[in-house]
């Protein structure tokens, strides 16, 4: 009599663990979904191009002084993220950027990605945002 009764309690508690961890599985699957889902909109609801900001407060902490035009800022900007694409040296993205694009760094990251044909133009931008003279 009792093995009768042992099992259908076995292939029930085999069928009811089977059903927990199925559950936790999906519980699993959607958190890690919806994490992802609210770290993208967070990233981009911030303002952030390219996993760094580019707004105006950005403009003020690596020391530009003149006017903020976003598309400029966005486009010297990009040649600092090229550069570091280019070594993936860590620190070289914010030194590039450091005292408004106005180090050597800057312009041995236009040297290295062959902009130097367009100097002008760059010395141009920079001393908008800049406000002086940039001396690149």
């Amino acid at each position: 009599m009792s093995l009768a009764n042992e099992e259908p309690n076995t292939a029930f508690c085999f069928m009811f663990q089977m059903q927990q961890l199925r559950l936790t599985r999906v519980l699993a699957c959607s958190l890690l979904v919806s994490m992802i889902v609210t770290s993208l909109l967070a990233r981009s609801s911030s303002g952030l191009v390219l996993g760094h900001s580019l707004n105006k407060r950005s403009f003020f902490e690596i020391q530009c002084k003149g006017v903020y035009d976003k598309s400029i800022f966005a486009r010297l900007d990009r040649i600092c993220e090229d550069c570091y694409n280019l070594f993936r040296e860590p620190q070289l993205h914010s030194l590039c950027r450091k005292n408004c694009f106005t180090t050597d760094y800057f312009k041995g990251c236009l040297d290295v990605l062959l902009l130097q044909d367009e100097m002008e133009k760059y010395q141009t931008w920079i001393k908008q945002l800049h406000g002086a003279e940039p001396g690149v």
